[in-house]
């Protein structure tokens, strides 16, 4: 695949999620849950110029994912696209112009295909993402997968998600840690069922099914701070791809630990919930 777009993770994780998706003719937000002022500082240490980006995605209604997203509409006057489930879901979102869209649906925004699939989350209508670029003679040049806070991978998900040269993914959990770890036994239940959030485990028996040929980067989303650590996630995922972790003094900078596959042509890598990933 030829690079055409390019992914700001600015914040991943339950303090607060944004990544910005450069594309032909603008930039895509994937959801805001950082305050402006973090968001634009984030923005300006990772290079991005917001004032390109002219959409906004809401994956789901949860405050971390949404409670920026007012203040950007009114700083970047951006259209707003999410499902009629979600923009109803929370009181916060009732007066926000949204776009609608299903979560089945396929559109075109800032020169990309944006593909839609169902997720598995506690909340009213969630979906991930496949971001796609064409050629002048309609042959696929780049593409993008994207999808966290999901208990497991629907059918549309992996279907949507194989083969992107860029791959975000949600590895939440480690499941010893989070059976051992602080959260009440409630909570363990939500967060490692169904409709919870994916544990390394469960992002790692995906892998082999949607890395491809052409895939370059495999990004671990929404890294829970209790829950697990940046080594456990890599170790993990790097073992179901046959890939080396690296040493502390080989990590790229901006990258909390990361993973090659032996050709050297895979970089496994983890988003952090405080510091900006770039991947191009």
């Amino acid at each position: 695949m030829t690079p055409t777009l390019h992914l700001t993770v600015l914040a991943s994780g339950s303090k607060g999620n944004a990544a910005v998706i450069e594309g032909p003719r603008g930039s895509l937000l994937i959801d805001c849950g950082l305050s402006w002022r973090e968001l634009t500082r984030r923005a300006e240490s990772a290079g991005v110029d917001l004032r390109k980006v002219t959409a906004a995605i809401l994956t789901h209604e949860h405050g971390d994912h949404c409670s920026g997203l007012d203040v950007v509409r009114r700083n970047l006057s951006c259209e707003l696209i999410t499902t009629a489930g979600t923009a109803a879901a929370s009181r916060r979102l009732l007066d926000m112009p949204f776009s609608l869209v299903r979560h089945d649906e396929a559109f075109e925004v800032c020169g990309m295909r944006v593909e839609l699939f169902p997720t598995s989350h506690d909340v009213s209508d969630p979906f991930g993402l496949r971001l796609s670029v064409a050629n002048e003679g309609g042959e696929p040049q780049d593409a993008l997968g994207w999808c966290t806070d999901t208990g497991f991978l629907t059918a549309e998900a992996l279907g949507a998600l194989r083969g992107c040269r860029i791959l975000g993914i949600e590895a939440n959990h480690d499941t010893s840690m989070l059976a051992h770890g602080p959260y009440p036994s409630f909570l363990k239940s939500r967060v490692g069922g169904e409709t919870g959030h994916l544990s390394n485990a469960q992002c790692a028996a995906a892998l082999p099914q949607l890395v491809g040929e052409g895939t370059e980067t495999v990004v671990a989303l929404h890294l829970s701070q209790k829950n697990n650590t940046p080594g456990a996630c890599i170790r993990e995922l790097s073992e179901a791809l046959g890939a080396q972790p690296l040493g502390p003094q080989e990590v790229s900078a901006g990258s909390l630990a990361e993973a090659r596959g032996r050709d050297g042509s895979l970089t496994i890598c983890v988003a952090g919930q405080d510091e900006p990933l770039v991947v191009w």
